[in-house]
């Protein structure tokens, strides 16, 4: 029974964990994200997030962007994957399959958002503009390209994250099956 209970504890020490190092990753992204498009930043996001110019730095109103935007999927990603977890043996197995299965996930998600940004440079952003009504694209905007690279970027890293989530549940779930065999 006291097993039962550290690793149902687990879950939500995984989820926790995953929800921070979601949100670290977003602010990672954002301020790099931010380097190649500010008006992505200046002209959206910002304005998208409610951030007033007057209260915080550029590069803080970044990493606010960054955080707010990933957190909540490291929560998401850390609950599947903790409660999927639940299969190991222990909760020491438990905590150290997820957490390998977590890191699998943001990987993916930074390949598949690299992926993104060079999709967005080098065919997305070479579409004429006609074909971008259905995208927010703000008045005035100087760097088009690099807007919908970095545009592109954020689209494909949430498509990475799910991607990293399926990853990680089979890293997982093999480990789980590889302990059984044994």
């Amino acid at each position: 029974m006291k097993e039962i209970l550290k690793k149902f504890s687990m879950v939500f020490l995984i989820a926790g964990i995953a929800s921070l190092l979601a949100g670290i990753y977003g602010i990672l992204h954002d301020q790099i994200t931010y380097s190649i498009s500010p008006e992505y930043y200046t002209k959206f996001k910002f304005i998208q997030f409610k951030l007033d110019e007057e209260y915080y730095s550029i590069r803080e109103k970044v990493t606010i962007v960054g955080f707010l935007a990933t957190w909540w999927f490291g929560l998401f990603l850390g609950l599947i994957l903790g409660i999927f977890g639940l299969r190991h043996k222990d909760w020491k197995t438990m905590l150290n399959v997820s957490m390998t299965s977590i890191f699998i996930a943001l990987i993916v998600a930074f390949i598949t958002g690299i992926i993104g940004l060079l999709y967005g440079k080098f065919i997305v952003s070479n579409q004429p503009k006609s074909e971008f009504n259905h995208w927010y694209i703000p008045a005035h905007l100087i760097d088009f390209k690099n807007f919908i690279s970095v545009g592109s970027m954020h689209n494909f890293s949430y498509a990475g994250g799910i991607i990293g989530l399926i990853a990680g549940l089979i890293y997982s779930f093999k480990k789980s099956r590889s302990a059984i065999l044994q």
